[in-house]
């Protein structure tokens, strides 16, 4: 059992606060949705936990198992066992995906790693994917569409293997076919491994694919409120100006009954 645990966590990014006495804890088998309107700090809070530089934690505790992360450098999370799809990925000239995943997973597993059986699962997870063969052998996401991109992070995370999986946004850009794909991808991966997942969207869609066990709605930097899925439905109804007005209220209501 793997637990990401987040307490009291206040963010700084450019002189600016975006996240405020954030709490949240994840366990393994746990997909955690968290909703909310642009500019609120949902890929904020993604990117501080995965140790991006310029993300400055004044207060509160990032934990995953019994490390203390604040601290860490972004590979030695990694090395933990966590792993951010992100919403933007980046493009790497001169290193093939085939090259990057295998580095990966030569540091990851040292002597248990076996090339073949790397080679064989990357093929099957790329046929899988529905993408094309040849993109395996070309530079990480150079020339990819977005939907390419979203659906390499998928293929990084079938690789990598990770306890703990951060989905930045990773719904946008996605055709409607590509999108039933990532979803379904994610859902198999999540009842075959049963890691810790956070899912950030703003988009309902997704979560036709993709079951979350808990939802949560973040207003200005904290969350606001929590619920199951019918949470998802009375935010179609309303939208997110409800818990923009309200917010302020919803939190001092939750923190009396704490």
């Amino acid at each position: 059992m793997h637990t990401l645990k987040i307490e009291h966590l206040t963010v700084e990014v450019e002189n600016k606060i975006i996240l405020k006495d954030f709490n949240l804890e994840i366990k393994s088998g746990e997909i955690h949705a968290i909703m909310g309107p642009n500019g609120t700090g949902k890929s904020t809070l993604s990117k501080v936990i995965m140790g991006y530089p310029g993300y400055h934690i004044l207060e509160g505790t990032i934990t995953y198992d019994d490390t203390i992360m604040n601290d860490l450098s972004v590979d030695k999370r990694a090395k933990l066992g966590l792993f951010l799809g992100m919403q933007m990925p980046l493009e790497i000239e001169g290193v093939t995906n085939a090259d990057f995943l295998r580095s990966a997973l030569n540091e990851k597993e040292k002597e248990n790693f076996h090339l073949m059986k790397f080679i064989k699962k990357l093929d099957a997870t790329v046929e899988s994917l529905d993408m094309e063969k040849e993109m395996i052998h070309r530079g990480v996401n150079v020339g990819f569409s977005g939907g390419e991109r979203k659906k390499n992070e998928i293929l990084q995370m079938y690789m990598l293997e990770p306890t703990c999986v951060l989905l930045d946004e990773i719904d946008s850009g996605l055709d409607v076919d590509s999108l039933r794909i990532v979803g379904n991808h994610v859902m198999k991966y999540f009842k075959k491994e049963e890691p810790a997942v956070l899912l950030i969207t703003h988009y309902q869609r997704l979560l036709e694919y993709i079951k979350p066990t808990h939802i949560h709605v973040m207003v200005d930097g904290s969350i606001v409120k929590s619920g199951d899925y019918d949470l998802v439905k009375e935010i179609e109804t309303f939208g997110y100006d409800k818990f923009k007005k309200n917010g302020t209220h919803i939190i001092e209501e939750m923190k009396t009954h704490e």
